[in-house]
């Protein structure tokens, strides 16, 4: 699956009156982060989609594949083809949950919490530049903001 990011039109200078005006100036922001941090993971052979389901198993620990499904945005189809890739790469491991025959946990190996903590140092500089033009305190701001447009979706 290729890792290229689309290149999206350059942001007009005012602010549409559009009710869709919020939803693409997101959708801009994503493809211009996920192209900075696609530049962060590539030397380390694993993608967003990878790496945004280590983000998930560092942050809650063991976790079943449906929750990881729901928490990355992606379907049943495809969290087994990423746990199958991260599972190749030695990065996670699925085991079977008790009490629940069909379930499988997924967890993260000591390898792949290597790899996330190696993509954090590489990651660093390219998240400065992703936020270079914010004043001191937006950054911060900013997520605060994502965080409670985007907390619905996710609990």
């Amino acid at each position: 699956m290729a890792t290229d990011v689309p290149h999206p039109p350059a942001a007009s200078a005012s602010a549409s009156p559009s009710p869709f005006a919020l939803g693409l100036l997101l959708r801009r922001a994503h493809w211009r982060a996920a192209a900075v941090m696609g530049e962060a993971l590539r030397p380390f052979g694993v993608e967003l989609r990878h790496f945004a389901v280590l983000i998930e198993l560092v942050d809650r620990g063991a976790t079943v594949q449906r929750d990881l499904a729901a928490a990355t945005g992606s379907d049943k189809a495809g969290i087994m083809r990423v746990v199958d890739d991260l599972e190749r790469k030695g990065l996670a491991v699925r085991r079977a949950v008790p009490g629940d025959r069909r379930a499988r946990a997924v967890d993260i190996t000591p390898e792949g919490r290597e790899l996330f903590d190696a993509v954090h140092v590489a990651a660093e500089p390219l998240a400065e530049r992703l936020v270079a033009e914010l004043e001191p305190g937006e950054p911060e701001k900013l997520t605060e903001l994502l965080t409670r447009i985007t907390r619905d979706g996710i609990e």
